[in-house]
């Protein structure tokens, strides 16, 4: 009977919910990318194209991954773009009106972010107050402050922080060479190697520590987390306290692309975050995620928009009615699939 089931099911049953979600992602990355290399032509056939996304959204990639953290633990948080624009505020008007150091501008990051991770973190586990409640507070409250911090955009000028955001990490033998012969070096950001580090680091935390499991077990059914002996309000917490303390990274890593404050900066950014996480294979339910997915979700988002632009479709709507459809046909075959998987493991 179960020999009947697992030649039945196939693949299905021998895969797991976050490694099938995850494999979806990859098939729908490559395959746009090289339909992009295809129908586009030469920008994205340049290794410095790809390198380009990465540079661009170093900031959202890491975004997305405190995100997810807090989706597979069971929760959400809508307040990170808030932080992001912050931090990046908080950061400028002290590097450039205030003569500081850039040394103190990112303990400055993380010290925004990790007070916002605590307070809604405490609210949340301990107060038993909805995350969605909790955060969307959260989101007005640092979009008010940006606004307090200063008014007007401006770019900083500090020449410690202006070495800092100009430096450039070359890939050897990745570079392209111009019409006239000469070599231009790919090169990638110092915000894209702290982005791709913690995303090791975040996988490692997931797949191999008691507190990664604690995260999937508390997503997947609190109850069987209490029967287990797991801390669920503390294993919520420290989700929540990660996410935020990620947003402050992120919030330097945007700054350091950036380079200038406003108060329109990170607008959207909780929205493409939860996003990349979904189209990462990310399950709002909870339970279910994997934060390599999630950095392939964000260069599936990114790799759509910058489609659409060499299009010539550069209106803000044609992209957001892209997101959209794209969100849609990736949910329909993320349903599809678990369903299939579903009916697989009954019969």
């Amino acid at each position: 009977m179960n020999e009947n089931r697992m030649r039945r099911g196939g693949i299905f049953n021998r895969i797991s919910d976050t490694n099938l979600l995850f494999v979806i992602t990859l098939v729908i990355f490559f395959v746009m990318y090289s339909g992009a290399v295809l129908i586009q032509g030469e920008g994205f056939r340049k290794p410095q194209m790809f390198f380009d996304i990465l540079n661009s959204n170093a900031g959202l990639i890491i975004v997305a991954l405190g995100m997810s953290v807090v989706m597979i633990s069971g929760g959400i948080d809508i307040s990170v773009g808030g932080v992001v624009g912050l931090v990046t505020m908080c950061c400028a008007v002290y590097l450039d009106k205030g003569g500081g150091n850039v040394f103190v501008s990112m303990l400055i990051a993380l010290g925004v972010g990790l007070a916002f991770g605590l307070v809604q973190g405490f609210l949340v586990a301990y107060c038993d107050i909805q995350p969605f409640i909790v955060t969307l507070a959260g989101m007005f409250f640092a979009r008010g402050m940006t606004t307090i911090v200063h008014t007007k955009p401006f770019n900083v000028e500090n020449k410690a922080f202006q070495k800092l955001k100009n430096t450039r990490i070359e890939i050897p033998g990745m570079g392209s060479y111009t019409k006239k012969g000469g070599y231009i070096p790919a090169y990638i950001e110092i915000g894209v190697v702290v982005a791709i580090a913690l995303v090791v680091i975040l996988f490692i935390v997931l797949r191999y520590t008691k507190l990664g499991r604690a995260f999937y077990a508390v997503g997947g059914n609190k109850q069987s987390a209490l029967m287990l002996g797991i801390n669920v309000k503390r294993t919520k917490f420290l989700s929540h306290v990660i996410c935020g303390l990620l947003a402050g990274v992120a919030g330097y890593v945007y700054f350091l692309n950036v380079g200038s404050g406003s108060v329109s900066h990170a607008a959207g950014m909780e929205m493409n975050a939860i996003a990349s996480s979904i189209i990462g294979g990310t399950m709002l339910t909870g339970g279910v995620g994997n934060i390599v997915g999630t950095l392939f979700g964000v260069l599936s988002l990114c790799t759509i928009q910058k489609i659409v632009a060499s299009a010539g479709l550069g209106e803000a709507w044609w992209t957001g009615i892209t997101i959209a459809a794209m969100l849609c046909i990736f949910l329909l075959i993320q349903s599809i699939i678990m369903g299939q998987k579903k009916r697989t493991l009954k019969v």
